[in-house]
């Protein structure tokens, strides 16, 4: 009896990986697209540097920034702060811009988001949205900076759960998606979260001048507004692609409405957290 339930499982052994083996090779050659031009592009060859940079970024702002700053008085950024800002709005704008002056990208876009031209028969406009999807990526790479802006400051209580989760994370999407993906149908959404990047540099632009203007910065508050309608906007998109069962990556799109996800339940959180302890404030005071 025991030989035999120990047959039974080898068979099962066998049967289970007879099945599974072709079933991801064909989700590999099917789901993800390689290009020896846009595999060529700086970062996008080899995982080991966009992930050498997350580590290096988690140990200083977690570790060796607060043990450096911890008998340092906070360092003066404000005209670092102000230049790395403005660059952010331009950077952030002119991607947003290329929607508009790729020729063809509009109509691509509107037209076919939803079964997109195989990339052999698309392959110039394509390789153009690629780099946007590039110029993306790198940008994600520069918002890294915000929180060496926060040790060096000696604003460790910044430098939250939320803020790290959403920068790591945004890194490593954005590089995955187009090393492995190389699709158009996240070019909205680049180009939604872009628009949402503008406004709010904008801001930090304006209160990094100094407590004259910070006065006036009113709409503080509508930042994190604006980013939950971002995620909101986001999520129905993306199911929108999955329920129409668009020719879009399954496995990916599932990953996206999940993280997405996890970045409306945090900025919710902090939301309710900061205007809620702000609103009791004022009612004592």
């Amino acid at each position: 009896m025991s030989s035999y339930m120990m047959n039974v499982d080898e068979g099962l052994k066998l049967n289970f990986t007879g099945d599974i083996r072709p079933t991801l090779n064909g989700l590999l050659q099917n789901e993800l697209v390689w290009d020896d031009e846009v595999d060529s592009w700086m970062f996008m060859s080899s995982s080991i540097p966009v992930f050498s940079i997350i580590i290096i970024y988690l140990l200083f702002v977690l570790k060796v920034g607060p043990e450096i700053m911890k008998n340092r008085n906070p360092i003066n950024l404000k005209y670092p702060m102000l230049l790395y800002n403005i660059i952010q709005v331009a950077f952030n704008a002119y991607m947003v811009s290329l929607l508009f002056t790729t020729p063809g990208a509009i109509t691509q876009v509107f037209n076919n988001v939803c079964h997109p031209i195989p990339r052999n028969l698309n392959n110039f406009l394509l390789l153009e949205l690629n780099k946007g999807s590039w110029y993306f990526f790198i940008s994600k790479l520069m918002d890294l900076t915000d929180t060496v802006f926060f040790v060096l400051r000696k604003k460790q209580s910044q430098v939250s759960f939320l803020h790290i989760y959403h920068h790591c994370n945004m890194v490593i999407t954005c590089w995955a998606y187009l090393k492995f993906i190389k699709g158009e149908q996240l070019l909205l959404c680049g180009v939604l979260n872009a628009t949402v990047h503008v406004i709010m540099y904008s801001y930090y632009f304006l209160s990094a001048l100094g407590p004259q203007i910070q006065t006036f910065l009113w709409w503080k508050k509508y930042l994190t507004r604006i980013q939950i309608t971002q995620f909101l906007l986001l999520i129905a998109y993306q199911t929108c692609l999955y329920v129409f069962d668009c020719n879009f990556h399954k496995l990916f799109v599932m990953y996206i409405i999940a993280d997405i996800a996890i970045f409306l339940y945090l900025f919710v959180m902090f939301y309710r957290k900061t205007y809620n302890e702000n609103k009791r404030k004022e009612r004592i005071d």
